[in-house]
């Protein structure tokens, strides 16, 4: 697997975009601040399936299948945020346990962002609608266009490009905030406007 971002070995990161009718995920790889590039964005389609169960094995299934085709040096998850409907709230934070699962099985550092901090380590502003977000990731990639047929796709890349941001800003693995094993979670604890500083080419 790869090393440090800001080092002179490449770093792989999955980033996963939850849900319990789409799940989104992106890779990128990189080596230092700007040299950031797309491997892979697309969607696992679980509406398909009536049994919620049977999604959350779909997304147990597909995960693992994601880290094993691209052996990540990290993973980022943005975390379910808050709604009023407790019954959709339940299922969503099921489908993020599984994939989280899915991840710690395959022994791979995990992350997570709230959506609100992924927003502005990718375009500035933590209100940023999903289509704002994926202009910005075009921008950032270098990629003439993305397929914005499920904007969760872009939101799964977007966690990865947040974590590349936040490994490369406290020089590689994050910041720890729990967990066993070597696995572990982030809040992104750097401000705003150390990002800023360490990235200011990124800021539109």
């Amino acid at each position: 697997m790869g090393g440090a971002a800001g080092g002179n070995s490449e770093t792989v990161i999955l980033g996963i975009d939850p849900g319990t009718n789409v799940l989104g995920y992106g890779v990128v790889r990189g080596s230092g601040r700007s040299n950031l590039r797309l491997e892979v964005l697309g969607v696992l389609e679980l509406s398909k399936y009536r049994d919620h169960y049977l999604r959350l094995k779909v997304i147990y299934q597909r995960v693992q299948q994601l880290v094993e085709q691209f052996l990540p040096d990290e993973v980022a998850i943005e975390a379910p945020f808050f709604g009023k409907n407790v019954q959709s709230m339940l299922k969503l934070g099921r489908a993020q346990g599984v994939a989280i699962a899915a991840v710690v099985a395959r022994e791979v550092p995990i992350f997570e962002y709230a959506p609100r901090k992924i927003k502005v380590a990718i375009t500035g502003n933590g209100a940023a609608s999903k289509e704002q977000v994926a202009a910005m990731l075009r921008s950032i990639l270098g990629e003439r266009d993305f397929d914005q047929k499920h904007l969760d796709a872009t939101d799964g890349l977007a966690a990865a490009v947040c974590h590349y941001y936040q490994r490369s800003a406290i020089g590689g693995g994050g910041h720890n905030d729990g967990g066993s094993g070597g696995h572990r979670r982030s809040k992104a604890s750097s401000s705003w406007e150390e990002f800023v500083r360490n990235n200011p080419n990124r800021v539109r």
